[in-house]
């Protein structure tokens, strides 16, 4: 992960964090104040929790799009790349050895 892209999720996270507190801080005092009810505030902290993770798995799908883009770029095998060819071979191995049982 490049050195940018870490510091934004790291940023990005903070906040996050930094954001749930605030909300648990505020929810509870909402039911001190009998404005919302424990379960009230522990349905919005879930929401706010789902939300939370969602982002996050877009930011991976984000995050591994633009590194298959970035090898793409720069010309490297990825991974699938690598199997596939391994794959390839074992078949031409296979295909080359029969045709040496046949000849013998």
């Amino acid at each position: 992960m490049s050195d940018f892209l870490k510091k934004g999720f790291l940023l990005g996270l903070g906040a996050a964090v930094t954001g749930k507190e605030k909300l648990e801080k505020k929810l509870q005092e909402m039911v001190e104040k009998n404005e919302l009810t424990q379960e009230q505030a522990k349905t919005v902290m879930h929401k706010f929790m789902d939300k939370g993770e969602m982002k996050t798995d877009e930011w991976h799908t984000k995050q591994f799009e633009q590194t298959q883009q970035m090898a793409k770029d720069l010309g490297l095998a990825t991974k699938e790349d690598i199997n596939e060819l391994r794959a390839r071979i074992s078949e031409l191995e296979t295909q080359l050895y029969e045709q040496e049982r046949q000849e013998h």
